[in-house]
């Protein structure tokens, strides 16, 4: 048996937050209270009064490997995840190629086995032209699907392979497939012809600047995508879960396809939420992400949904790259891939609206734990602190602040991390715990990497 306690911790159970104890026996909590008789265990630690938080389950990182492992490994990864309070990812299908298949998901499935530091669910890629690979994805432990309706990024062909609906008819097949299966399907919402067509008029009339890349993704290709998405999944009866949401116009869109009884969950980014397209101006490539920044008035809408519980999930759409990727051509912002690293951001970015008296400490911990994990059905076992669950655990202080600093992080993309770089934030980590064993603890990462396991759904863990 191997046992811990963490004790004289403030503890936000799924139905309480109070000071007490956490009783955990081979990586699961077996018993939990407020009473002095402590049970005895292996290992105690005293939380000296600190809050005792579920794992965070990060819905949406991009690892890379294989084909990009210069970007990003499941050992710089997850490590960043471990780093900032996250205990499980669900890793979406960009790498090269994209797991469409048990085939292409086997090798990304061993390297987690042999590198991650905390615990890893896959999304399966799903796309008009692999759509015979959809169910036997399912049958090899994913726990959702990913689709994008624009085409590949040029030079990035590789990446997409498999996962693309391009057109309305391929959109309604995938979708098919996917409702057969019982698994959501995870959709990045943006039209391809508004998109291609403004990035194709802004070069021709010379305008590539990196504020450009916000009037080639407008909240208008965002919400006619959404709308489509909303249509044809709620026509097949198909579970849609819509990724960085960006604008209100698609939450309004959501929240009217809610209204009429359907299965649809709503994500966005810490980016939407505390960054404007200005920051285009600033940070030039280093802040393109799709979909792009908004404008002010569209960003402060946005805490509206967030506090009204409309936005289900808050996602850090991690997305690592190099230096000499995003600066391929300073002088035309279409060539720099998008996206930027956000796990060791996610968690002090969410504590700092509970410190600025946004959202409450619970309405976080949903945003960032509980409702990922019901999202994609790894809940009871993750994203809650509650009888019978995995001891996943961040002992933090969630109003004491902490500066940004993008070298001292885990990523190997940390030299492309500018955007919130230098930002006082909130929640100090003291220790991650996952499954009863301490992966953090004094800024530092301590799990080793095989610890993580790949989580495969209907498999035995």
């Amino acid at each position: 048996m191997n046992s811990l306690v963490v004790k004289n911790a403030q503890i936000l159970s799924e139905c309480d937050y109070f000071k007490g104890w956490v009783y955990v026996e081979n990586g699961k909590i077996i018993a939990m209270g407020s009473a002095c008789d402590i049970p005895a265990a292996d290992a105690v630690i005293d939380a000296h009064g600190l809050a005792l938080l579920p794992g965070g389950v990060d819905p949406h990182v991009h690892i890379r490997f294989p084909g990009g492992s210069h970007r990003e490994t499941f050992v710089t990864g997850t490590k960043a995840a471990a780093a900032g309070g996250v205990t499980t990812i669900v890793e979406h299908p960009i790498s090269t190629p994209p797991q469409y298949s048990p085939e292409t998901l086997a090798p990304r499935v061993e390297a987690v086995k042999e590198q991650s530091v905390v615990d890893v669910a896959f999304l399966g890629a799903a796309g008009g032209k692999k759509i015979n690979e959809i169910p036997r994805i399912a049958e090899a432990g994913v726990w959702g699907y990913k689709t994008f309706l624009h085409a590949a990024p040029e030079g990035r062909e590789k990446e997409f392979v498999g996962l693309t609906s391009e057109t309305n008819y391929e959109l309604y097949n995938v979708m098919r497939a996917v409702r057969e299966t019982g698994l959501p399907m995870a959709a990045h919402g943006e039209d391809n012809d508004l998109v291609a067509g403004g990035i194709a008029e802004l070069r021709r009339t010379g305008h590539t600047a990196p504020i450009d890349h916000a009037k080639s993704r407008t909240a208008l290709a965002e919400a006619l995508a959404v709308d489509r998405l909303i249509r044809i999944a709620e026509e097949v009866g198909c579970k849609l879960y819509l990724v960085h949401i960006s604008t209100p116009e698609a939450i309004e869109a959501a929240k009217a396809a809610r209204a009429r009884g359907m299965d649809v969950t709503i994500e966005t980014c810490p980016q939407y939420l505390y960054l404007t397209e200005r920051a285009l101006n600033e940070f030039g490539a280093y802040a393109k992400c799709n979909p792009a920044l908004r404008d002010e008035a569209r960003v402060e809408k946005m805490w509206d949904y967030i506090k009204d519980g409309t936005v289900d999930t808050v996602g850090s759409d991690h997305a690592p790259y190099t230096v000499e990727e995003k600066e391929r051509n300073s002088q035309d912002i279409f060539v720099a891939p998008a996206g930027f690293p956000g796990l060791e951001t996610r968690f002090g970015l969410m504590m700092k609206a509970v410190a600025d008296g946004k959202i409450s400490l619970r309405r976080a911990v949903e945003l960032i734990s509980t409702n990922p994990a019901k999202a994609y059905g790894l809940y009871p076992e993750k994203g809650a602190i509650r009888i019978g669950a995995d001891a996943d655990f961040v002992l933090c202080d969630p109003m004491a602040g902490f500066t940004v600093k993008k070298d001292e992080m885990q990523t190997m993309a940390k030299n492309i991390a500018k955007v919130f770089d230098g930002w006082k934030l909130n929640g100090v980590i003291d220790k991650v715990i996952l499954r009863g064993r301490v992966i953090y603890e004094d800024k530092k990462v301590i799990g080793e990497s095989g610890y993580g396991r790949c989580l495969l759904k209907g498999k035995r863990r």
